[in-house]
């Protein structure tokens, strides 16, 4: 019986050094051929024609929210209304209020912890220009459903997949069903790359947008023929020649060098965060004090959600006291109700009807982690801590 549970492992052994060292050996830290060729790899491995790398999931979801402005016939502009659900990462809100869009936050489903189906329907309006869909904690959303409300509209899915990597609807990857999609290869994720992310659009354009945006809004990165701008055959001119405004948020060579080798790993990683959730349904399923996630299609299983039934007297304090006295890592489920932090001063936003599922699990949920390793020792230890 282990003695502790940590909440993420390091995905990395001597393939990942060995990588940093080719790197140093090189001697060229920036962008390069290594980044190129994780862009490369990744977008097959999602069946995406473009995926372009950065610095964080965070920096994926900022440039993914820029490139909406910038396409020669705009995709968004300012004061358009962006339905969000109210349980996500900080980030996916905060690019959307810089760019100075309408929020409409809407109540999350107990289970799935996606978006409550039957409230994102009524939440759609005439106004609505976008979805930003947030697959919650590993779990894809329901796409058919949210593409049939959508399918008569001229509405578009941005698709937020930073936690999700890996999970698959109906046999296609999470990440890949809106115009574009976003990852994060942040340490605790399902592959690390010290700091990364990534954005992956079939659009050409939209693509071109991004690689400006990504450094600089220069046209350095840009191919010869592209979708921004006429770019000579003058390097020197090109060379400090900017069109968009853009920002850095390039990655490290030694981030998509580390990133070449994980990939390799990855289905091997997806396997076992699986078989472990397995282990965890079978002890939680029917647990009298914990709802746990409800799988839509093929999760990844970033962690394990853990929300007290209404029906249970246990209080989340006591239950994350326990947990920290028995060196069992614990974390709120991502934001809980976003809406109730002091930054929405800065929003202009609304809440459609109420956020009665996000306040429950805002007060009463909580998650522990999935790892790349069996877990079997750790998740049974908690079934006998909490039962």
């Amino acid at each position: 019986m282990t003695n502790s549970y940590s909440l993420a492992t390091s995905t990395w052994d001597e393939k990942e050094l060995n990588a940093i060292q080719s790197v140093i050996d090189k001697d060229i830290f920036t962008m390069g051929d290594s980044v190129k060729q994780f862009e490369e790899d990744f977008a097959k491995f999602l069946d995406k024609k473009y995926c372009v790398m950065v610095s964080s999931g965070s920096a994926a979801n900022l440039i993914a929210t820029a490139a909406l402005f910038y396409t020669k016939n705009p995709m968004l502009k300012r004061g358009d209304e962006v339905i969000v659900p109210a349980v996500s990462w900080s980030t996916t809100y905060f690019p959307l209020q810089q760019y100075g869009l309408k929020l409409k936050f809407v109540d999350i489903d107990m289970e799935t912890l996606n978006y409550d189906l039957q409230a994102l329907e009524s939440a759609i309006s005439e106004n609505t220009k976008m979805i930003m869909v947030v697959n919650l904690l590993g779990n894809p959303n329901d796409f058919d459903a949210i593409n049939k409300m959508i399918e008569d509209k001229n509405i578009f899915i941005l698709e937020d997949n930073c936690e999700s990597m890996g999970a698959e609807y109906k046999g296609k990857q999470a990440g890949t069903f809106g115009v574009m999609g976003t990852f994060s290869t942040f340490f605790s994720h399902h592959m690390a790359t010290m700091e990364g992310g990534f954005v992956t659009t079939d659009d050409e354009e939209l693509y071109h947008i991004l690689l400006s945006m990504r450094a600089h809004g220069w046209t350095r990165n840009l191919p010869k023929n592209n979708k921004v701008s006429n770019k000579s055959d003058d390097w020197f001119e090109e060379s400090f020649r900017f069109v968009l405004p853009g920002y850095n948020v390039r990655p490290v060579e030694m981030s998509g060098a580390v990133g070449i080798e994980q990939l390799k790993k990855l289905p091997s990683f997806l396997l076992q965060r699986r078989k472990n959730t397995k282990l965890f349904i079978e002890l939680f399923s029917n647990h009298p004090n914990f709802i746990i996630q409800k799988d839509i299609d093929n999760s990844s299983w970033f962690g394990f959600s853990l929300i007290i039934k209404p029906s249970s007297k246990l209080k989340r304090a006591e239950v994350i006291q326990t947990l920290k006295e028995n060196n069992i890592d614990c974390r709120p489920i991502v934001t809980g109700n976003f809406t109730r932090n002091n930054v929405m001063r800065f929003f202009d936003y609304e809440i459609h009807n109420e956020l009665k599922n996000a306040d429950y699990l805002h007060e009463n949920g909580l998650f522990v982690g999935n790892s790349h390793i069996c877990l079997e020792k750790e998740i049974k230890f908690l079934g006998d801590i909490l039962s």
